[in-house]
This record gives structure tokens, C-alpha cells and sequence, in this order.
């Protein structure tokens, strides 16, 4: 099943944010944020079966099309929060609906629990709470964090002869199948001489210097007070599995399926997670006055 879609740009301060959109300008927004090191091809297999929307998936900086942050800064959590301030600022959008994977996940949760009057509901998909630890954990959090950014000078990024090459290692060290690698790969490479490299930001892969205790990470999700649709696979991450224990009570209004699939479940079964966003998009609409 095949949809057109059309590159989108942002530019929010020194950073441009591209993407990828379909659907017409008058249909409601449904904003798409994907997981650590994909980017906005992510959210195509699942995009023809959401229509009647105005589907925008972004890269978020360092990924896909969009571009790096200035050598002087650094990919801290806040910050991919503190991209979506900045660009509903300039969009003036009205609340939008936010679909999100993993890592996208976490920072929408965020951003939906200091900003509630931008996000309408908030669908997550293999992704429920956000990343913490215990204050003990400070110091060697931020030795590991800063270590690995001086480390992370030298590095050099990996050369693949062909895209083919590329899709293979990316299935190599993820639960997808070639197919759903390769639109992710596809988006996320460049070509180099004779060979590709990775467009993502080597720095997307250094350790946080920081992490939210247990408690901050409670209660930014007991401030979320928009209808919350968790949408996970039932061989995803293990966080995921751990996180429905730690964190779903926390959530005033939240609806839970499981879909069979992996952590990509999205891209692996796009149409029976398509079915649970529509009928949670139609709950919210039912119970309105």
C-alpha cells in the first residue's frame, strides 16, 4: 500500500528540521516522532492507513535530513524536548495528536507533560516512561557520560561499499527484517567517494552524562494529562514490559494493547497498529461534547 509524501523543512535557529508529510493542509496534524538513530522513513509502512490526516514526521536533529547541532552542543535529553517548544512556536500549531516510537516516546511524554496545551492525545509505540536511575549513580553517570564524548573524537564512522551493505548491518544489530531496515537505511545514508556513511551524528552514540532520577521520571508521567494510547509489541524491548509495571498507573487516561511484533512493531504490522490509533483517535472524539 503506497502514499505520496513530500520532504518538509523547518528552521528553528540554527537548526533545520526536514521531514516527511502527507495528507492536505485543512485535515487535522498528527505529528510522528521516531527512535534513537532511525529517522522519518520510520513512519512510512504505517502512513496509508491514517488517512484523513495531516501526517508530519519529523528527523529529529542528527538524523535523517536534518542537521547536526553546532559543535559546541551536545544531544542532552531536554534539548530534543526544547526542539518540539521551539518548533510548535514557529508552526503556531493548535494541540495535534503525537504518535511516537521509543526514544520519541519519551521525549513527546516529556514535552506533553510541561506543555499539555499543545498535545491533543499521545499515541507511544514500544515506549512507556522515560530512562532514570538512582541518584547514587550521579558521579559515574557523568565520568561515563563526559568519557565517552572525548572518545568520540577520534571515532570514525563506518564505510559501506553499498546500500545493501549498510541495510545488512543495521538488520545485524536490530530485531527488523531486511525490507523495514532498508527504508530506515535508505534515509540515513550519504555517499561518500566510492562508498556510504551514515548521515546520523557520530555524537548521537555517546553516553549521557545525566540521567532523571525515579522520581523526577514519575512525576513528569503523573503530569501528563492528555489520553495516552500505548501501542507495544509482544517481543519488544524489555524495558517497554518493564516500564507497563513501573510507570502505567501513573498515567490518568491510558489505554494499553499488544500487537505482535517487535520493537519496531509499527513498521511490522502497520495496520493493526493503525486500527488501535483509529479507534483511540475515535474514543477521544466520542466523549467529546
Amino acid at each position: 500500500m503506497r502514499i505520496t509524501t513530500e520532504e518538509i523543512c523547518y528552521d528553528i535557529n540554527e537548526v533545520s528540521l526536514h521531514g516527511l508529510t502527507t495528507g492536505d493542509d485543512d485535515q487535522p496534524i498528527t505529528l510522528c516522532l521516531h527512535g534513537w538513530l532511525d529517522n522519518a522513513a520510520s513512519f512510512l509502512p504505517l502512513m496509508p492507513y491514517l488517512p484523513d490526516r495531516k501526517l508530519i514526521a519529523l528527523d529529529w536533529p542528527g538524523h535523517g535530513f536534518s542537521s547536526h547541532r553546532s559543535l559546541d552542543a551536545h544531544y542532552h535529553f531536554i534539548d530534543w524536548v526544547y526542539d518540539l517548544v521551539q518548533l510548535f512556536d514557529i508552526t503556531q500549531w493548535p494541540a495535534v495528536d503525537i504518535v511516537a516510537h521509543s526514544m520519541g516516546g519519551m521525549v513527546a511524554t516529556a514535552f506533553a507533560a510541561a506543555f499539555p496545551e499543545k498535545v491533543k492525545s499521545l499515541t507511544l509505540l514500544d515506549s512507556i516512561g522515560l530512562i532514570s536511575d538512582k541518584p547514587e549513580n550521579t558521579t559515574e553517570q557523568l565520568r561515563k557520560g563526559l568519557s565517552s564524548r572525548l572518545k568520540g573524537l577520534s571515532k570514525q564512522k563506518n564505510q559501506h561499499p553499498s546500500i545493501e551493505s549498510a541495510v545488512k548491518a543495521r538488520v545485524a544489530v536490530s530485531d527488523m527484517a531486511y525490507e523495514q531496515a532498508q527504508l530506515i537505511v535508505k534515509r540515513g545514508l550519504v555517499q561518500q567517494g566510492g562508498s556510504y556513511i551514515w548521515r546520523a551524528d557520530s555524537r548521537l552514540r555517546n553516553a549521557s552524562p545525566y540521567r532523571l532520577t525515579v522520581e523526577q521520571a514519575k512525576q513528569l508521567i503523573s503530569d501528563v494529562q492528555c489520553p495516552v494510547n500505548l501501542v507495544y509489541g509482544d517481543k519488544g524491548l524489555e524495558m517497554v514490559h518493564l516500564g507497563i509495571k513501573e510507570f502505567s498507573a501513573l498515567f490518568s487516561d491510558l489505554t494499553v494493547h499488544k500487537v505482535s511484533g517487535g520493537h519496531h512493531v509499527h513498521m511490522e504490522a502497520p495496520e493493526q497498529v493503525a486500527e488501535k490509533i483509529t479507534a483511540f483517535w475515535q474514543q477521544i472524539a466520542a466523549k467529546v461534547p
